[in-house]
């Protein structure tokens, strides 16, 4: 009986990940952010490094831990409170990368999460229940958003115009842009780029949109 209660708290790898998250959302930061705040390459922190490409777990190294307590002015005995699973000062909610947004499945008909692959992270506190999390990949968006950084989507959010919204097709696009102007038969959008480049797509296109609340940079 004893060696099972010890096993049942080790700590394990999505633990240690987690706090991290919750670690970079209290001081208003971004996996990414926090990595750049604590003097470490802006990927260390990034999803994309947690597991190797042969599936192996990589755990962050004691040095880096202890770098981003450091740059979040953080205490070790802050830091395993986190750990805890109703530890935080935000909640967490659902979240996928931008690259996986677009694949069959990832949303169910009114634009919730659903399916595989999805993951959570620790962010600030929203009234919607059906809030989620996208984390950017690449530069696409840039320069308003680049690669690590991570946008809370609220698909119960009024929309309006000059507002940046996720939107996605019903043929599986997925992109972000301002909305222009909002009809009863066409959406009209704006590339986040310095381009006066925009777009139009017919209501009948859109498989839903909804509006960005928050971004962690």
């Amino acid at each position: 009986m004893v060696r099972q209660a010890k096993a049942q708290r080790m700590l394990t790898h999505d633990q240690i990940w987690v706090a991290l998250d919750r670690l970079a959302a209290r001081a208003g930061l971004s996996p990414s952010g926090l990595a750049k705040r604590a003097g470490l390459d802006p990927t260390t922190f990034n999803r994309s490094k947690r597991v190797t490409s042969d599936g192996r777990e990589r755990w962050p190294s004691t040095e880096s831990i202890a770098k981003a307590l450091a740059a979040t002015d953080s205490s070790i005995d802050s830091f395993a409170r986190l750990i805890d699973d109703d530890a935080g000062d935000g909640r967490s909610v659902p979240m996928l990368g931008f690259a996986q947004a677009s694949t069959s499945g990832a949303f169910d008909e009114s634009g919730l999460p659903a399916g595989k692959g999805w993951t959570e992270t620790a962010l600030p506190t929203t009234e919607n229940s059906d809030t989620f999390a996208l984390e950017i990949s690449g530069d696409a968006f840039a320069p308003v958003y680049r690669d690590g950084d991570i946008v809370l989507v609220s698909p119960g959010a009024p929309i309006r115009k000059g507002d940046r919204v996720v939107v996605r097709s019903k043929a599986g696009e997925v992109t972000i842009a301002t909305l222009r102007r909002r009809t009863a038969k066409a959406l009209e959008l704006q590339s986040l780029d310095a381009s006066p480049a925009g777009r139009t797509m017919a209501v009948g296109e859109v498989a839903w949109i909804a509006r960005i609340v928050w971004t962690s940079q």
